[in-house]
């Protein structure tokens, strides 16, 4: 697993390390994984250029190309899934057949799109007249930069990256600070399959502060996009204001489980169990509201107690562990 591990922010195809770093610490064992290094504004600044100027060149390439470097980008993630799954259950904590879970579900969003590259058509508009022809084409919008949450750590960023590069759209993002090796590791990935140095950058920091505001207020970035709380999302579009960005915010969650009296109760017990127990509860449709009809509600608690006794705690690489750690102390 060793060749994946990587300790440094990636901008324009190669690794750019600073002095101060902090500890990527596994949530089972609290001990620590590796050392990376915290990226100084410089570095941002750097990303958001090496962007800029990739996108010059990305943008030049034809719909077929990109598509093909996608794919080969999937295959490289699909032949490495392994790896990733175990960086995965090490930094993130879920168990490894989830993370395996991930890597794959990951992976389909860069197939997917590999192949909606070259369907990026446009459109043909009647005339009002026997002189003009009316038609419209799609193209790249730019630079853009996203800030990605721990609790899937590579489906969140192949779900943003491979549309945007799809596109022919470069792009800057900053993975949590609890989660950053297998977005280092993807980022590498994609450099072997052949994006265009600077397409896909990856800054790591503890401040998302600081990154979040260069990302923002910069004139080079023209969207900006996000997963993670109301909050915080409010916030970062008042900032992308002043620019005018274009956004697309996936804002947190609320949601209820609902068992009426004519449901199949085992199917519906065994879904409840996997919207509210997946990922150790640590996701963003997991369900927080359960609403069961009066009628049933004593069988619906007879067989969620049985299927709850049956899960098994501990570190996610240990067989037959259900349920990982949370992702840090706090969070309990």
């Amino acid at each position: 697993m060793s060749d994946l591990v990587f300790s440094d922010s990636f901008i324009d195809g190669d690794f750019y390390s600073t002095s101060q770093r902090f500890s990527v610490d596994n949530p089972a064992t609290a001990e620590a994984i590796t050392q990376v290094s915290n990226i100084d504004e410089a570095g941002v600044e750097l990303a958001i250029k090496s962007a800029d100027e990739a996108f010059s060149k990305l943008k030049q390439t034809t719909a077929t190309e990109r598509s093909e470097t996608l794919r080969r980008w999937y295959d490289l993630v699909i032949e490495h899934k392994q790896q990733l799954a175990e960086l995965m259950t090490k930094e993130q904590g879920k168990p490894l057949k989830e993370a395996l879970g991930e890597v794959e579900y990951g992976a389909g969003f860069i197939k997917w799109f590999s192949e909606e590259a070259k369907r990026s058509y446009g459109d043909t508009i009647p005339a009002t007249d026997s002189k003009h022809r009316l038609t419209t084409i799609k193209q790249p919008i730019g630079v853009v930069a996203g800030i990605t949450p721990w609790n899937f750590p590579i489906a969140m960023i192949t779900r943003k990256v491979a549309p945007a590069y799809a596109a022919g759209c470069s792009f800057v993002i900053k993975p949590s600070e609890h989660t950053p090796l297998c977005a280092i590791a993807l980022a590498y990935l994609a450099d072997k399959a052949g994006f265009v140095k600077g397409a896909l950058n990856v800054v790591v920091s503890e401040n998302a502060k600081m990154v979040g505001e260069i990302m923002t207020e910069s004139e080079r970035v023209r969207k900006f996009t996000f997963t993670g709380s109301t909050g915080v999302g409010k916030q970062l579009l008042s900032q992308c204001a002043s620019t005018i960005k274009q956004t697309s915010m996936e804002l947190g969650g609320n949601a209820p489980f609902i068992i009426f009296d004519n449901a199949d109760l085992d199917e519906a017990v065994a879904g409840l169990m996997g919207a509210k127990f997946r990922n150790a509860g640590q996701t963003c449709v997991a369900a927080n509201r359960i609403f069961v009809q009066r009628s049933v509600l004593e069988t619906v608690l007879e067989k969620l107690t049985d299927k709850v006794a049956e899960l098994k705690v501990g570190n996610g690489l240990d067989d037959g562990v259900d349920i990982g750690p949370l992702i840090y102390p706090k969070a309990k």
